[in-house]
């Protein structure tokens, strides 16, 4: 192959004409190597190529260009400079590093354990492969951008939503990409417009302390610009691009828009004893927080070391990952993990105004993508006070107020309220967007829904960790038995709960997000941190969808009222003054007008009315262990109907309007824990 000085921009490595361009940058490197290695037999390179400090760097960028290099080449760097931990600088030339701007990854020799310590890990390194995303025929396809306010969300895990045997895919689409497309049809039944997908990006599958186990979440980062090739049926690197995109592409033609969940808070390299796979090896002190002692990593994601997302350079990156993703993979949207840990400075200290952040938050490419904060870390919790204007955030004070109400839990009716009518006492935003609350009652991180009914403490021995990983601040209840039980009482009390919670979830105003598999009642058995779980205990059994059917079909039906329903997808909060809203929410006890605000209060009712709609709601929640009657308004154009009564047994439960009961009757009793929706339809508009 000719060599010659190629260019600084772009960065990675890009085909044109008929060679590559590579360019890496590296402040403090006194050598660089690029290696080039076979597709097929990738454990020594066919050809080493020295990077002349003069001819082949600009500024702070080692580049560049050989001709007759194409798709497919298998690439990697070594990059010498002072291995000067009290300094901060880890360069280490024995070791074989990945570049930053990787689009695939082969790893099928890969050993973590030999990327630590001096001896040279070639044969057993992740590599990178030259990608030309123009070979992709998209066929007309376009990213689809659904609004929040017209969006339900499905937070799915690739492998675990496959992997089951009972799902009745052939062996090598079980746990890929190919895999989901094959369960599309039951997304797009279920009412789905937006899978909200766990990590994708290439991360390290050993990275975790018991090798033993699995790296099954997938919160390892190695490689932002990769999709993981542990998801495709075919490990090819320019099959697992096309299997992601083919992926994409399927389900923007239901209607059903992609979110990644994205991981730049830290990646798999760890603290100063974890391996040297790629950052550390090429500028370890602008990738990284350092402590004042620069031996040692600022941590605030728990995993041993946190991103460096205010240096110009990894700002850049992460914005050019984020228009990547969007560009030439189609993805709708993001959802920021751990997004707190990119909001601080080089010392690790809160910054107000996070040039990181707001560069997304007015990203032309990315204007019309979805951003989602999970807006913590580990020792900073922002919810509410995330910094942006756009961004939408996880809302885990829903999760908790509403678990704690459901279960009975006392002076917790106000709290309640405002996750009702999406949070205005956190968010602060009355006149802002409603559906930047992302509600969720459960997710990946947690109890399922069917655990949080059905056991009071987590159950993690199979984690490794004798019990201790895991939150303890579950605020579950098992309704009387601790488990699996076969009394008919309990199991009914436990699907009245899930319900409650369901119904809760989709007639409070925001964003709903749900669990994959809660409407069939997966079980973790108590495992409330299965991350390292790659087995029954996380998987999706699809046996579940036939033995509760009867669920599945309320949560179908509950969907669609939700999606059929105006009041839920108005885009002013119901709570702001006239004439930002046209609905109206009135709170109510079992008096109208008289809401029961005391600490040993256990039940609230709200109606909602817009002229505009000619619709009114009216809904009651009674968490208290006892039945109560409540008080109905009786100003209604025409009769309410009962849509939703979550005591009753399918197909009682939920009836949409066109078929459901009128209700004459001027108070309604509400069975002991349990949730009832009314509608009524001004017919004469």
């Amino acid at each position: 192959m000719e060599i010659y000085q190629g260019q600084s921009f772009p960065l990675g490595a890009t085909v044109f004409g008929d060679g590559v361009n590579f360019s890496l940058y590296s402040k403090n490197a006194e050598r660089v190597e690029l290696l080039l290695f076979d597709a097929k037999d990738h454990q020594s390179p066919f050809q080493v190529i020295e990077l002349d400090p003069h001819r082949n760097r600009t500024y702070q960028y080692w580049h560049v260009y050989v001709k007759g290099a194409r798709h497919g080449l298998v690439y990697a760097y070594r990059v010498h400079g002072p291995f000067d931990p009290a300094t901060g600088h880890r360069f280490d030339g024995s070791k074989v590093l990945l570049d930053p701007y990787a689009r695939a990854i082969v790893s099928d020799r890969y050993e973590r354990a030999a990327a630590i310590g001096s001896d040279d890990n070639c044969a057993k390194a992740m590599k990178s492969v030259v990608i030309d995303t123009n070979l992709y025929d998209w066929e007309g396809d376009r990213p689809l951008n659904h609004e929040f306010a017209n969006s339900i969300i499905y937070e799915l895990h690739v492998g675990g939503f496959t992997k089951h045997a009972s799902s009745g895919l052939p062996d090598r689409l079980r746990g890929t990409y190919r895999g989901l497309i094959e369960k599309i049809p039951y997304l797009k039944k279920l009412g789905i417009t937006c899978v909200e997908l766990m990590p994708v990006q290439q991360y390290d599958p050993e990275d975790l302390p018991d090798q033993s186990l699995s790296n099954y979440w997938g919160y390892s980062p190695i490689a932002f610009f990769a999709p993981h090739n542990g998801y495709a049926s075919d490990p090819a690197p320019a099959e697992v691009l096309d299997e992601f995109r083919d992926m994409v592409k399927a389900l923007h033609r239901e209607n059903i828009a992609v979110v990644l969940d994205v991981v730049f808070n830290h990646t798999a390299e760890g603290d100063e004893v974890g391996p040297t796979l790629s950052f550390k090896g090429i500028e370890n002190r602008a990738y990284y927080l350092l402590e004042e002692d620069p031996r040692h990593y600022l941590d605030y994601s728990g995993t041993g070391n946190s991103v460096r997302a205010s240096h110009s350079v990894v700002r850049r990156m992460i914005r050019d990952c984020l228009r990547y993703w969007v560009s030439e993979m189609h993805v709708d949207g993001f959802r920021f993990d751990l997004a707190s840990v990119l909001a601080r400075d080089e010392y690790g200290n809160r910054m107000s105004h996070p040039p990181i952040l707001w560069s997304i938050d007015s990203d032309p490419v990315l204007a019309s993508s979805n951003i989602i904060a999970e807006s913590w870390d580990i020792q900073m919790y922002q919810l509410g006070s995330f910094p942006g204007d756009r961004w939408a955030e996880w809302n885990g004070r829903f999760r908790d107020d509403v678990r704690q109400f459901v279960k009975g839990g006392q002076g917790i009716v106000r709290s309640f309220s405002q996750r009702l009518t999406a949070s205005n006492d956190v968010f602060g935003r009355i006149f802002g967007d409603p559906n930047h609350s992302i509600n969720f009652v459960s997710c990946h991180d947690g109890f399922t829904l069917n655990d949080l009914v059905s056991y009071n403490y987590k159950h993690n021995l199979a984690n490794g960790e004798d019990n201790r990983d895991g939150t303890d601040n579950n605020h579950s209840w098992n309704c009387g038995v601790e488990g699996p039980t076969d009394d008919p009482e309990i199991e009914a009390l436990r699907l009245q709960q899930i319900k409650n919670f369901l119904a809760i979830l989709l007639i409070s105003q925001g964003t709903p997000m749900l669990l994959m598999g809660d409407e069939v009642r997966r079980t973790q058995h108590g495992n409330n941190n299965a991350y390292c779980q790659d087995n029954e205990i996380s998987w999706f059994d699809w046996t579940l969808a036939e033995k509760h059917k009867d669920l599945l079909e309320f949560v179908r039906k509950l969907l669609y009222f939700n999606r059929s329903t105006p009041f839920f997808q108005e885009k002013v909060f119901w709570l702001a003054p006239e004439p930002h809203s046209s609905t109206k929410v009135e709170f109510h006890g079992i008096h109208l007008g008289q809401p029961d605000w005391q600490h040993h209060s256990h039940s609230l009712a709200f109606t909602l009315r817009n002229d505009v709609f000619g619709l009114k709601m009216h809904v009651v929640v009674n968490a208290f262990h006892e039945g109560l009657t409540f008080e109905l308004p009786t100003d209604n154009a025409g009769p309410w109907q009962r849509i939703i009564d979550t005591s009753l047994a399918a197909p009682q439960d939920l009836q949409l309007p066109d078929t459901a009961p009128p209700v004459e009757e001027k108070h309604y009793h509400v069975k002991a824990r349990s949730v009832v929706v009314l509608q009524s339809q001004d017919h004469n508009r």
